[in-house]
């Protein structure tokens, strides 16, 4: 159901980590089947220093207004400036051009702590 090349986060982030070492942040189908229609993202600015569980910024919908947090301590090395003209793609593709931001300098150490795929559709079915 969900890639099993990203860990996930039980507010429903994903990260997946790259060969840079660096770290690709989004949320998962389900938030964003929760959230409905995503109309509005606020965005952090790169080289803003942020620690694991942080604010990392708020999604609009049509439904609700839900704040994103980070699931590794990093720095943000870039943000999806697309999503600012087209925030419809968490939506349409939340797992890939609907990414959210690029993290530097993150913990590894917490990264293997994060669910798994499995982990998160077994987490996920606790839910319904």
């Amino acid at each position: 159901m969900n890639p099993d090349d990203r860990r996930y986060t039980r507010e429903h982030e994903w990260v997946l980590l790259g060969k840079d070492g660096r770290a690709l942040v989004g949320i998962t189908a389900y938030a964003q089947e929760q959230l409905g229609d995503v109309v509005f993202l606020d965005l952090p600015k790169k080289g803003t220093r942020l620690e694991q569980t942080q604010k990392l910024g708020e999604v609009e919908s049509v439904k609700a207004v839900s704040d994103i947090y980070t699931p590794l301590k990093g720095v943000v090395f870039e943000v999806n400036q697309e999503l600012v003209e087209h925030p419809e793609l968490v939506n349409e593709d939340p797992y890939g051009k609907g990414w959210i931001v690029r993290l530097s300098s993150v913990d590894h150490v917490q990264l293997e702590k994060l669910l798994t795929a499995e982990q998160y559709d077994q987490f996920l079915s606790q839910l319904q």
